[in-house]
C-alpha cells in the first residue's frame, strides 16, 4: 500500500478529506472566493465568511451543484488547497493513494469528473480508487456492508437526497432527488418574505432552520430574524415563529418522504424484511433537522437511525475501507468496473 493514503468526499456544501498518516479529517466549506476574476482570495471556511457579503470585485461561488462538479477549474484549485492544508503545507515523500466517494444516480461523464479531478491534478497519485457514496455512507454508519442483508441509507445533503438499498457490498436500488438543505433554506426565505415582509439571506435562513426548524409540528417558539423590510427598505429585526418555519419546510420534507416510500415499494421482499429489522439509516448534514427521526417513523412505521455526526459519515466510511481489509472489495477503478 502507498505511504500516504487519503479519502475524499466532495459534497455540495462541504469538502471532507481524511489522511491515514495524520489520522484526522479536514472538513471545510466547499467554496472559493476569486478577486478580479483571476486571483484566489480565499477558500473553504474563510471564503464562506464572505458569502453574500463580498463586493462586486470578489466572486464567491460553490463549484459543486446538485452533487456534481459544475466548475472543474475552481474545484481543482480547492482540491489542491485542501490537500496542502491537511498536510500542513509540507512536501510529501513516497507514493500517494486516493479513495474518492462518487454519487451513483448521475451520468457516466459526471462520475468520471470526480475521478479525473484527482488524476489530472498536480498531485501525483499512484492509485485512485472509487467507492460508491451510499456504500461508504453505510460503512461510516458502522454497518458491515459485505453481509447478505438489506440496508437502507438515506443521505440528505445540501442540494440532493440520495436514497439507496444495499446488499453484499453493492447497490440494489438507488434514487437521487434534487431536494436538500438548500431547498429548505430557499423555502424559508420566500415564506419569511411573504409572512413578515422581510428579505433575509441564505445564512439567516439556515440559522432559522437550525434553531426553529422541525419535521413535525411542535409548540411555538420564536427567534430573531434580521433582514431588510420590503416596504421601508430599512434593516430590521423580527421575531420569527417556529410555525412559519415549519410551514416552509414541510412540503420539501414530504417530497423526500415520497421518494423514500417509492424506493421501499420497489425493494425486493427479502431485503425489505431486513430493513424492517434494522430500520432506515439517515445521514447527511440536513438530517440534523429537529424531529426528523419522528417524522420518518410516523410516515413509514419503520425504526429510524440518525447516524452520529451525519455530515462526516461518508468520509468515515472511506477511512473504514482503507483500514479494514474485508471492505477493500467495494473500491474499484474505472478499468475494473463500467459505470452504470
Amino acid at each position: 500500500m502507498a505511504q500516504n493514503v487519503y479519502g475524499v468526499d466532495i459534497g455540495t456544501s462541504n469538502f471532507k478529506m481524511f489522511s491515514k498518516e495524520k489520522s484526522r479529517i479536514l472538513n471545510e466549506k466547499n467554496i472559493i472566493a476569486i478577486a478580479n476574476k483571476k486571483e484566489i482570495f480565499a477558500v473553504g471556511d474563510k471564503a464562506y465568511e464572505m458569502y453574500e457579503k463580498s463586493p462586486d470585485s470578489i466572486k464567491v461561488s460553490f463549484p459543486v451543484k446538485y452533487g456534481v462538479i459544475a466548475d472543474i477549474e475552481n474545484m481543482q484549485t480547492l482540491f489542491s488547497s485542501f490537500f496542502k492544508l491537511i498536510n500542513d503545507n509540507k512536501k510529501l515523500n513516497g507514493p500517494t493513494e486516493f479513495y474518492i466517494a462518487v454519487p451513483t444516480d448521475i451520468t457516466e461523464v459526471e462520475k468520471r469528473a470526480f475521478y479525473e479531478l484527482i488524476v489530472d491534478s498536480k498531485i501525483r497519485a499512484k492509485n485512485v480508487f472509487i467507492v460508491d457514496k451510499p456504500v461508504a455512507d453505510a460503512i461510516g454508519a458502522g454497518i458491515d456492508v459485505t453481509e447478505a442483508r438489506g440496508i437502507m441509507i438515506v443521505n440528505i445533503g445540501a442540494d440532493t437526497t440520495e436514497i439507496s438499498v444495499l446488499s453484499l457490498g453493492g447497490i440494489v436500488i438507488s434514487k437521487s432527488v434534487k431536494i436538500g438543505g438548500n431547498r429548505l433554506d430557499d423555502s424559508i426565505i420566500s415564506t419569511v418574505k411573504r409572512v413578515y415582509n422581510l428579505v433575509i439571506g441564505s445564512k439567516t435562513a439556515e440559522n432559522l432552520k437550525r434553531q426553529l426548524g422541525s419535521a413535525v409540528k411542535v409548540d411555538e417558539i420564536f427567534c430573531k430574524g434580521f433582514g431588510r423590510n420590503v416596504v421601508s427598505g430599512l434593516p430590521v429585526s423580527v421575531d420569527i415563529s417556529s410555525d412559519v418555519i415549519y410551514s416552509a419546510i414541510v412540503d420539501p420534507l414530504h417530497s423526500i418522504m415520497d421518494s423514500i416510500k417509492m424506493i421501499l415499494e420497489r425493494t425486493p421482499p427479502e431485503l425489505a424484511a431486513d430493513i424492517i429489522n434494522t430500520g432506515i439509516y439517515v445521514t447527511g448534514g440536513t438530517s440534523n433537522i429537529n424531529n426528523l427521526e419522528r417524522f420518518i417513523k410516523e410516515e413509514t412505521n419503520l425504526n429510524v437511525n440518525i447516524v452520529e455526526n451525519p455530515s462526516e459519515s461518508v468520509v468515515r466510511g472511506l477511512m473504514g475501507v482503507v483500514n479494514t481489509p474485508s471492505f477493500k472489495t467495494v473500491a474499484y477503478t474505472p478499468q475494473d468496473k463500467n459505470y452504470n
